[in-house]
């Protein structure tokens, strides 16, 4: 296959469309709380279920999408191994995200994992020389946990100091986990693009969760039009399209800004509850949300590393595909779907 790399100069150039296609992401993964809370509703599934769910139709829609157009599936061992490191990842990922919220709360695990991951992202970075440790990126990652703590609240209710412990340490590795898709993502592997690597990542990474789902809850529902639906449009937008967008706005925006941005997700998700589920966000609330929103802007005027990797490997096209690794939040909303 026919491939080319974008020079550094080429990347930093286009640096507001990767910001355009991060603040989408985070906008459409903003969406899933409420997709989520309406499918709650309707039909009767655990968190675990809806995860699972949730990855196997968003790695099926894509893949459907390859087999319409007639794009061939990878065939060397090195996309193959970041495909299944992908979908363990993933799967990981989600795993321990609902295993804290099952031993505390929503708020807490949102925060932890939401709020933890950038300030990982950052780290690394910094450590490994990838980029210097902006000032602003820093202020912003401040004002997001501040921000987070204020949204989402911390628990209300009386926790055992070791369901504490154990829910902040799964939290931490979904945040770990989070954090390292989006630093593999950065790397391309030769002859895969996005649309490959999230479509079958997300597949593999649903299988693996299947049997945690049907072993705790079960994953059977009552199957209606208004159920499908909604699952069909959760891992349609806030995962598969979402997750895409995400992954390609990495090709211009450094690993560190990208993880900041998707801080638009906790924020969306809390407002269009508040408008359309009713959700009260007072003055705390607000206040939170304002926080939040000043990280987003400042995070998108952090200046793009010297060090973005360019695309390597991909299809000389108009509107080439990089390799990506599929990963990103949740929705970060009090009523998650999963």
């Amino acid at each position: 296959m026919h491939t080319s790399r974008l020079s550094p100069a080429a990347a930093r150039r286009r640096p507001t469309a990767g910001l355009c296609y991060l603040t989408v992401a985070g906008i459409l993964w903003g969406t899933g709380g409420l997709t989520g809370s309406l499918l709650y509703r309707t039909v009767d599934l655990a968190p675990m279920a809806v995860a699972t769910y949730r990855l196997g139709i968003g790695g099926a829609v894509i893949l459907a999408f390859l087999a319409v157009v007639g794009r061939r599936w990878p065939r060397h061992r090195a996309a193959w191994t970041r495909i299944v490191v992908v979908g363990l990842l993933s799967a990981l990922y989600q795993a321990s995200y609902f295993g804290a919220v099952a031993l505390t709360s929503v708020s807490l695990a949102t925060l932890i994992t939401i709020g933890t991951a950038p300030v990982l992202v950052l780290a690394v970075q910094a450590v490994t020389g990838r980029s210097r440790l902006d000032r602003r990126a820093v202020t912003a990652s401040c004002l997001a946990l501040a921000g987070l703590g204020l949204l989402v609240g911390l628990p209300a209710d009386g926790f055992a100091p070791v369901a504490v412990l154990s829910s902040a340490g799964l939290a931490l590795a979904s945040a770990a986990g989070f954090a390292t898709l989006t630093l593999v993502g950065v790397r391309p592997v030769a002859g895969l693009d996005e649309l490959a690597t999230t479509g079958l990542g997300f597949t593999v990474g649903g299988l693996l969760l299947a049997p945690f789902a049907a072993a705790g809850a079960g994953l059977g529902f009552t199957p209606g039009l208004p159920a499908l639906a909604l699952l069909v449009a959760l891992g349609t937008g806030p995962t598969a399209l979402a997750y895409l967008l995400y992954f390609r706005g990495l090709r211009t925006v450094e690993a560190g800004t990208a993880a900041l941005m998707a801080l638009l997700e906790p924020l969306v998700g809390a407002l269009l509850a508040a408008l359309l589920l009713g959700d009260r966000l007072g003055p705390v609330g607000l206040a939170g949300a304002a926080l939040l929103g000043a990280a987003v802007v400042l995070a998108a005027r952090v200046p793009a590393a010297a060090g973005v990797p360019a695309a390597v490997g991909v299809p000389a096209e108009p509107a080439g595909n990089p390799a990506v690794v599929p990963a990103g939040p949740g929705d970060a909303s009090r009523r998650r779907p999963g």
